[in-house]
């Protein structure tokens, strides 16, 4: 698991810096040649670079219309090409003009005079910048984890959703440790090269090519069918056991590829063929895929079953039945917190408003069955309401940073620390029951896995599901350890 991090994440910044390269050195070169238009380009090149890396990479899944790898690459090119771009400039720019008078009277041609004098003279401040674009796509890559493109950040954010900074620091560490061996042989490089020949240089971009255009290492069969999960301990334990299932009755090969950060991205994942499968909650896909708000006071069936029939209809995708546990989302306090302020309901906040902060996750803050629909079904709002990642919001209720979060009642967090669930006294939060989510075709493909993923249906608990949460969580157990356990011990396997 780590070699294979890390080399994705090798490949990864490679890849995106060879991109970098290839666009901003000859460009610079051309506009060593067009002065009038070069300013505005690299003026661009600058407004590109500001761009949050967040946002870059939000506007690249938009654009390429998918996630993972590519549009990875493609915001740590762009992210990269004004330091390449404006040195390659720069040094062009800088060389002595004596020298290109005395060359051009000796008869050399413009490309000539381009291999032999110019690039060699600008080649240490050309190096200077390829060595910056280095270091900012390889810590910038930490972020692809996002958006399901591997590397390093799969473990910082593995750290930040459970809370462990040993997990932060496993991704932390040897990315670091990459941006500076990557630094130290394009250094070494660029002294051996200096002024002299370009060969060097050559044979690291020939070296590059060949690390990027080898495959992926990987000792897993190819896929028949690749399941993904949110990210978080629960949803890995679920995608594991539907792969075991799916294994134990046919000869398909599945893998298991979670870690999505959010319903839109594992929703958009599954859309556009990246993921085959993942176990989607009835209450956010009523909510977040269809935008519909289930009566108030509807039963499971009632708002399986609007689920069910909506993505069908609005994305012909079939949503097999779901298990037992309801994952729903609640309000959570310090259980001597609420005691001191007499709070045992919803409700009973009101009178608290200003005074209490409020700890919610991003999602949570702009869903309509989260914080928004709290302000319509209860009729107050906080003044003051902190978002934040949801690894983050357990520590800080506990160390009193906030009042109080939203949680999920299957966390292994509120046994941990303790949090008292407040009651939802006006049925504000639907049911969220987990069920396997794929396209029609996919069924229709493969018409036995209706039956296979169904042996789940009513199965696991609430106490079963916080119980492998609070194992993955809290005693760093493997999900799929966790999974296969459940389904041995619960008589899926003969």
């Amino acid at each position: 698991m780590f070699w294979t991090l890390v080399w994705e994440h090798i490949h990864m910044s490679l890849l995106a810096l060879l991109c970098a390269v290839f666009i901003a050195i000859p460009l610079g070169i051309y506009l060593s040649r067009k002065t009038k238009i070069a300013e505005p380009i690299i003026g661009i090149a600058a407004v590109l670079q500001t761009i949050p890396s967040l946002a870059l990479l939000g506007f690249m899944i938009l654009l390429l219309n998918e996630i993972g790898t590519l549009p990875a690459v493609v915001a740590l090119a762009v992210y990269a090409l004004l330091p390449v771009l404006r040195n390659t400039y720069t040094g062009i720019k800088e060389v002595d003009s004596a020298i290109i008078e005395a060359a051009t009277g000796m008869g050399m041609s413009s490309f000539r005079r381009l291999r032999k004098i110019e690039l060699p003279m600008a080649m240490p401040i050309i190096m200077a910048g390829i060595r910056t674009s280095m270091v900012l796509i390889v810590g910038t890559a930490t972020l692809a984890a996002l958006i399901s493109a591997g590397g390093l950040g799969d473990f910082i954010m593995t750290g930040i959703d459970r809370a462990d900074n040993a997990y932060i620091l496993l991704g932390a560490i040897p990315a670091a440790l990459l941006a500076l061996c990557f630094d130290i042989i394009l250094r070494i490089v660029e002294k051996t090269s200096q002024g002299k020949s370009l060969l060097p240089i050559g044979a690291v971009l020939i070296a590059s090519f060949l690390v990027v255009a080898a495959p992926l290492i990987s000792f897993d069969q190819e896929s028949d069918i690749i399941i993904g999960g949110k990210l978080g301990a629960e949803p890995e334990i679920i995608a594991n056991m539907y792969k075991y299932l799916i294994e134990d009755e046919t000869d398909l090969q599945v893998s298991v590829e979670s870690g999505f950060g959010s319903t839109d991205a594992a929703f958009n994942a599954l859309s556009v063929d990246e993921i085959d499968i993942y176990p989607e909650f009835t209450g956010t896909a009523m909510s977040a895929l269809l935008e519909k708000t289930p009566e108030s006071g509807s039963t499971e069936t009632e708002v399986y079953t609007q689920a069910r029939q909506g993505m069908a209809n609005e994305y012909n995708m079939a949503y097999l039945e779901p298990m037992k546990f309801n994952n729903t989302y609640a309000i959570a306090m310090r259980e001597q917190h609420a005691q001191e302020l007499g709070i045992q309901t919803i409700s009973d906040m009101e009178p608290y408003t200003d005074e209490l902060t409020a700890g919610f996750t991003f999602e949570f803050a702009d869903r309509e069955d989260g914080y928004p629909g709290i302000q319509d079904v209860y009729g107050f709002s906080f003044e003051t309401v902190e978002t934040m990642d949801a690894g983050l919001r357990t520590r800080a209720v506990e160390t009193g940073e906030v009042d109080f979060i939203d949680a999920y009642f299957t966390d292994a967090d509120m046994v941990e620390y303790n949090l008292k669930v407040l009651e939802d006294d006006k049925n504000l939060f639907p049911p969220y029951q987990g069920a396997p989510l794929m396209k029609q075709e996919t069924l229709d493909k493969h018409p036995r896995l209706d039956n296979i993923l169904n042996q789940l249906s009513g199965k696991i608990t609430n106490e079963d599901m916080q119980q492998m949460n609070y194992m993955v969580d809290y005693n760093d157990t493997d999900p799929s350890i966790v999974a296969r356990d459940y389904l041995t011990e619960n008589g899926f396997f003969e």
